[in-house]
């Protein structure tokens, strides 16, 4: 038998979300899902624990909008955008070839998609980039980098600048913060901390794992499928999982 395709479902409405999960099981019943995310965050989290085939995401998600976490799957699945968008945003999912489903869904138009899906999944996924680009312009403003955190150190509670921090690391339950001279933790998770931080300073290169792109020496190949981080004036080597190791290669 052939492998089930693999589909995320990412949508914050509570009555859209299980009106989806209803119209994919009547559409696409051979499919399995292996995740359903109630924010950006644990889409993204998600996508790296399964790495699903399809990804299906609202755009306006608390956390790490869909555009964010479309934006850092890449081409790495075939993504269908859930949305309440204007013309001018319809009209640039039309020019950039992928799917879309305006809220309220409908079962009909579901069905359409699905099987737009099922004759695309043995090409590669499309390229996003640009029409990611053109969605930015239309929507809301990002929200605002993290500059600073407060964590506890002994009997300080310290005032870190992000800039100083060298690795972020999740640590059972709290997110282990390590900079040149000391490190810290604070009880934010990992995934919750990823909306804040600037992806283009701050690479994610495992999913529990956030490393400053500054702090980054080298990058060191264990074996054919294995990397790992060399950091400067640190001795610890952060491994990096098969899903990041592209972040090198380019």
């Amino acid at each position: 038998m052939s492998t089930p395709v693999r589909l995320l479902l990412a949508e914050d409405e509570p009555l859209m979300r299980e009106r989806l999960l209803g119209m994919l099981a009547g559409s696409w019943p051979d499919a399995q899902i292996v995740q359903v995310a109630e924010n950006g965050n644990d889409a993204w989290d998600g996508f790296l624990e399964h790495e699903p085939d399809v990804v299906f995401l609202d755009i306006r998600m608390p956390g790490l909008s869909g555009l964010d976490v479309a934006a850092r799957i890449g081409n790495r699945a075939h993504i269908v955008f859930v949305t309440a968008y204007d013309q001018y945003a319809v009209d640039a999912f039309e020019a950039g070839a992928v799917d879309y489903l305006l809220k309220p869904v409908e079962g009909g138009r579901l069905a359409k998609a699905v099987e737009r899906l099922k004759s695309k999944l043995t090409a590669p996924p499309a390229d996003l980039a640009d029409l990611l680009d053109k969605l930015s312009n239309g929507n809301p403003p990002a929200q605002e980098r993290m500059k600073w955190l407060r964590a506890s150190v002994g009997k300080q509670i310290k005032l870190i600048d992000v800039n100083e921090v060298l690795f972020f690391q999740s640590d059972t339950k709290y997110t282990r913060i390590v900079l040149s001279d000391y490190e810290a933790l604070v009880r934010t998770p990992l995934k919750d901390m990823l909306a804040g931080l600037d992806p283009d300073q701050f690479w994610q290169i495992h999913r529990g794992t956030l490393v400053n792109v500054k702090a980054i020496a080298a990058a060191e190949r264990i074996d054919a499928e294995r990397m790992q981080v060399l950091l400067k004036g640190h001795a610890e080597k952060l491994p990096v999982s098969r899903a990041f190791t592209h972040l090198f290669r380019e």
